[in-house]
């Protein structure tokens, strides 16, 4: 299935999700919290448990946002550095990050995930929350993943999923096509971008097909691990 772009105005996927996240980031944070009543931090404290599980000198979030993920890697590694396409979106990070004085331990930058300014074998773990579905080309951004960690090294991609079981599967699809739209509408001022956010995930290729992906862009090991349900899912493989 092919993801619809958030406003159709004929610029590349790219343009336009960058576009989007520069113009719902003042709000992104809130909405986060009150679509998933906060459960989005807890699935992140679940990647940084993950990542822990085996020493990391040197992490890369890809899509970062406004830096969740990254500021709670920052805890227990010495050297996260976070990259976006979206300046609304790091402006935001990067104001975190001074406010909890890490500036020295979290770099944010702005960067395409299919084009990563790092040298081969930079980093020893690379992950990202709730962005790969957002990638023009999703296979072109894993390789890069993959080019960029060192031999042995992991990825964990955090990312959303559509339940199968009954209740939850129908439960699911309403709050996420019907409320969830709404809500994002009225409090962001943005008709297009909430109603992007569920076909993405419509569209994203989750489960098995996620794996398959990974080992298409030089990953090896995969594995998924269903969260709350299979509203997300939390992967890994090794480089």
């Amino acid at each position: 299935m092919t993801t619809p772009t958030p406003y159709g105005t004929g610029a590349s996927k790219r343009e336009e999700v960058e576009l989007m996240f520069d113009r719902i980031s003042p709000k992104y944070d809130l909405l986060n919290r009150v679509f998933s009543l906060g459960i989005d931090q807890a699935w992140r404290r679940k990647v940084i448990r993950t990542l822990r599980a085996e020493p990391v000198q040197r992490v890369l979030d890809v899509a970062t946002g406004t830096a969740d993920l990254a500021l709670m890697a920052a805890r227990h590694v010495p050297q996260v550095t976070g990259v976006d396409i979206s300046e609304g979106m790091l402006g935001l990070g990067r104001e975190k990050v001074r406010q909890r004085g890490l500036e020295g331990r979290v770099e944010l930058l702005r960067a395409d995930s299919a084009r990563l300014p790092f040298a081969d074998g930079t980093f020893d773990a690379v992950m990202a929350s709730f962005g790969v579905r957002n990638f023009e080309d999703l296979g072109a951004g894993l390789s890069e993943m993959a080019r960029v960690t060192r031999s042995g090294g992991r990825i964990l991609v955090l990312e959303f999923s559509r339940p199968h079981a009954w209740p939850i599967a129908g439960l699911y699809r309403f709050y996420f096509h019907r409320v969830m739209p709404a809500i994002g509408r009225l409090v962001s001022r943005d008709n297009a971008a909430y109603t992007y956010l569920p076909a993405s995930v419509d569209a994203f290729p989750d489960g098995r097909a996620f794996l398959n992906v990974l080992e298409r862009s030089g990953w090896h090991e995969g594995h998924a691990r269903p969260l709350s349900g299979g509203i997300a899912h939390l992967y890994t493989a090794r480089r």
